[in-house]
């Protein structure tokens, strides 16, 4: 059994993943040691990808309506609808939707398709909702969009800030690496509204009002001129200046009205613009905390004005660092996948769409930029796209005010979605359902957050009749009429034609060319190894503008406005540490269910205690655009007046957490992102009758009835979280048939039944009015037994039973009561103790934060 090297399915860290095939569907996985990204290691969503890659749930056979149809019948359906659209209503009555989770090969040709032979550039990819503020911002500095840093370049900083970025959870091989550095003596700010666990292992955190970071980086500014640390060779010799820039920077930027407008105590703002202007090696990391923002862009350009003009880009150590949210967003950028850009780092001007025409040989080119994500889904509610194809996606559950964008697709008079799982959100609107192949079935390349290019390889033979994306569309391509177009074999040909147009009549003026590559044979795509385009982009001091300056960039602090009195909380969104996206992948993962099984909205103890939520309760939380049920969390983590709600539930995994019916669908003036970070809200208590669980092996014969029902993966089946305030007997009909025990006790509102199959546990259901529930660990384990234990309607096995408490590390499956345990038994007294001793914090590290702080309540519980 030989090892595999591929690249790992989830974020733009872009790990490297040595992947060994022991079965017919199942994989050991490993870090690969010798990529660039990860040198070894992964975080705990790579190392279970092996969980995640059996067919559970997928579409295997094209499907007309409900009904099964072969691939010529589905796509010459899909060829002709689109061939009638667009003769009857025009080329821009058509659109894509497609993903970061599809590979460059798969990216180009959908692209190549919509831009350059339907002559529209409506395709545009949930990647408009991670990091088009980026891109926007790059390109308004540099000419082009670019990202300059590298991870290399953390190593060799002496200070890190990373702005709206929770990076121990949502990159944490990158927060490895910043810990290493740190270790080493650099130091660590966080810029972020929430005390994150990033933040509690910074040495300054600073929690400003959301929406405000324009104001900060402008203040920042003006202190390193004030304290002269702007580099003014670099600005004299590589920087085009507005005239009035500097003016408009100092306005309302001294230190106490900076203080003032973020919210910030104008002691810690001192410190931090001192450390940052006498730290010249200090790389800037931002993420989703500045980019989905109504005023992202200028967030943007208000990061990058001050890497410029202290002359702190283009050196070891000294860079801005976009770090984006997923395996191939970046691809996705150099070929295309927006609907504001070409393909190959190119835009709508003539010389670029005649170029680009030219290369493709195509019968016409799109004219403009097409409709970005907010607005192809509102033109679509509005009859002006009449045929969509939906890629690798779920807007249904991601897109802001998603109960919208579900009438949207329902009035569709054509919806396709292509996509590994038969029942999503999104394809229950579908007319036509294509199965693509999935990771661990995909041959490719996707590019990572440092412009690294690595190879998806495939481990398993394709599924059913699962079809890689690139084939699909251009059979559909071929089907419209192109057939030499669109006549490719492998996705090394696709990948040839890419690398060809990216140098072709590239004189340099773009920086994204990858001429060496075009003439590469099958063998040597086979074979490639990481390796990463551009050098160190901007190390000459030129940029890809027609003078090759770089723009600083005239950005104003917007007015943040107050409370309003329907909704007097602030809203903000985003990704728990072992989940990704709609958990179409994680969710089949038990091991990474457990570190957050339920989605929460996370509210501060004041907030809470002025509503009267309380901890483990309900809640409803409501925005102008929808509602939607949560579990409450009371934290001081969370800023007086602001709470967070999780992205990843979805219909099929509960009945509340619906966090898209909640944004506003309002988005960037320049890059089109929306603003999920901002939305007003309020929150109010939900009483409930009755709590309890459901244990399974499998699923349940019906879905459970009740108001709060949440699943969670388990070995051997799945566990529902349980809440109601009407009969609970009403959930028995979850239960499968089979020999019944129970214990009910009306009286006391307690109701605990189990069903056996032949001496074996299949199912048990546990519920109380004012009781105690058992743990659940127990009784998930009697799942796997060949005969059930007489205790089972006690919920623990016979004698004494140690309850490992709430998992806290993913990665080894280790839980809160386990770790506390060890610490006070073994008197550990760091975290590298505690890994020493148990494994915990060793693999990924994102648990280090919540381990530093069990170091820190058990000092103080001994003293």
């Amino acid at each position: 059994m030989n090892a595999i090297r591929t690249t790992c399915a989830y974020c733009g860290v872009g790990c490297g993943i040595r992947a060994t095939v022991t079965d017919e569907r199942a994989v050991q996985i490993e870090g690969d040691p010798d990529h660039p990204a990860n040198r070894g290691r992964l975080c705990s969503k790579g190392t279970h990808l092996g969980e995640t890659v059996g067919l559970e749930g997928r579409l295997l056979t094209p499907m007309i309506g409900k009904r099964r149809a072969s691939w010529d019948k589905a796509l010459d359906l899909v060829a002709k609808r689109f061939r009638d659209t667009i003769a009857q209503h025009g080329p821009d009555s058509v659109a894509f939707y497609v993903s970061g989770q599809l590979l460059t090969e798969d990216y180009y040709v959908a692209n190549k398709l919509m831009k350059g032979f339907i002559g529209s550039a409506n395709i545009d990819t949930n990647s408009r909702l991670c990091m088009s503020s980026a891109v926007a911002g790059h390109t308004r500095a540099f000419g082009e969009d670019v990202v300059p840093a590298s991870y290399e370049d953390i190593d060799a900083a002496d200070l890190i800030v990373l702005v709206g970025s929770n990076t121990a959870w949502c990159h944490p091989i990158v927060y490895q690496r910043i810990r290493a550095r740190c270790d080493a003596g650099a130091k660590l700010v966080v810029i972020d509204p929430r005390r994150t666990e990033t933040a509690e292992e910074a040495d300054l955190h600073l929690p400003l009002r959301p929406g405000s970071d324009v104001a900060l980086m402008n203040g920042l500014l003006a202190w390193c001129r004030e304290a002269g640390a702007l580099d003014a060779g670099f600005l004299a010799d590589h920087l085009s200046v507005p005239a009035d820039f500097w003016e408009r920077v100092g306005e309302g930027s001294d230190l106490w009205s900076v203080a003032r407008t973020c919210d910030l105590p104008p002691a810690d703002l001192r410190r931090f613009y001192e450390l940052f202007a006498a730290t010249p090696r200090t790389v800037t990391l931002f993420s989703q905390g500045v980019n989905q923002s109504l005023s992202g862009t200028d967030q943007v350009n208000a990061i990058l004005n001050v890497h410029l003009a202290t002359g702190r880009i283009g050196k070891p150590g000294a860079q801005p660092f976009s770090i984006t949210g997923q395996p191939n967003a970046m691809g996705g950028r150099e070929v295309g996948g927006l609907a504001s850009t070409l393909a190959a780092h190119m835009d709508f001007a003539p010389d670029n769409r005649a170029r680009v025409q030219r290369f493709w040989a195509a019968p016409t080119i799109a004219e403009q930029p097409g409709l970005k994500a907010v607005e192809l889904f509102r033109a679509l509610g509005e009859g002006r796209i009449k045929a969509l194809w939906v890629m690798a996606t779920n807007p249904a559950v991601s897109m802001p005010d998603a109960g919208r964008v579900r009438e949207a697709l329902a009035a569709c008079p054509f919806v396709v979605v292509s996509d590994v799982i038969a029942d999503t959100d999104t394809s229950a609107y579908a007319h036509v359902r294509l199965p693509a192949a999935a990771w661990g079935e995909k041959d490719g390349t996707v590019t990572n957050s440092d412009r690294t290019i690595s190879r998806q390889r495939a481990l398993f033979p394709l599924p059913g009749e699962a079809r890689p994306d690139w084939w699909i569309v251009k059979e559909v391509g071929r089907r419209m009429g192109w057939k030499t177009a669109f006549a490719y074999d492998r996705p090394a040909e696709i990948w040839r034609e890419h690398c060809r147009l990216s140098a072709y009549e590239n004189d340099g003026a773009r920086l994204f060319a990858l001429p060496g590559l075009s003439s590469a044979g099958n063998a040597e795509y086979d074979a490639m190894t990481p390796f990463r385009w551009g050098g160190t982009p901007f190390a000459d001091g030129r940029f890809s503008t027609p003078d090759g300056r770089a723009r600083l960039v005239t950005v104003t602090q917007k007015a943040i406005s107050g409370p309003l009195a329907a909704w007097p909380l602030t809203l903000n969104t985003g990704r728990y540490r072992d989940q990704w996206h709609s958990m179409t992948r994680t969710g089949l993962a038990p091991k990474l269910a457990r570190h957050r099984e339920e989605p929460l909205v996370e509210v501060h103890p004041d907030d809470a205690a002025g509503l009267g939520v309380i901890e483990g309760g309900l809640a409803w939380v409501a925005t102008p655009q929808g509602d939607s049920l949560y579990r409450v969390r009371v934290t001081p983590a969370q800023r007086r007046g602001e709470i967070f709600t999780p992205i990843h539930w979805t219909d099929r995994t509960s009945s509340g957490g619906r966090t898209g019916l909640l944004p506003r669908p309002l988005v960037d003036p320049v890059s089109g992102q929306p603003g999920f970070k901002q939305t007003p809200a309020r929150l109010a208590a939900v009483a409930t009758r009755w709590r309890g669980f459901l244990i399974l092996a499998g699923e349940p014969v019906r879905r459970p009835s009740c108001l709060w029902a949440t699943r969670v993966a388990v070995p051997a089946g799945s566990l529902w979280e349980l809440a109601g305030d009407g009969d609970p007997v009403k959930l028995e009909a979850s239960l499968p048939a089979g020999e019944r025990v129970e214990a009910i006790d009306a009286a006391r509102g307690t109701r605990r039944i189990a069903i056996l199959s032949g001496g074996r546990l299949i199912a048990a259901l546990f519920v109380t009015e004012s009781g105690e529930l058992p743990s659940r660990d127990w009784l998930i384990g009697q799942l796997a037994e060949a005969e059930a234990a007489p205790t089972l309607l006690a919920g623990r096995a016979p004698g004494v039973q140690a309850d490992r408490g709430a998992i806290v590390c993913a990665c080894f499956d280790i839980g809160m009561r386990t770790i506390v345990a060890a610490i006070r038994d073994q008197r550990l007294a760091d975290v590298a103790a505690i890994g020493a001793a148990l494994g915990a914090g060793t693999n990924c590290g994102s648990c280090r934060p919540a381990l530093a702080r069990l170091l820190a309540e058990e000092t103080i519980h001994a003293a």
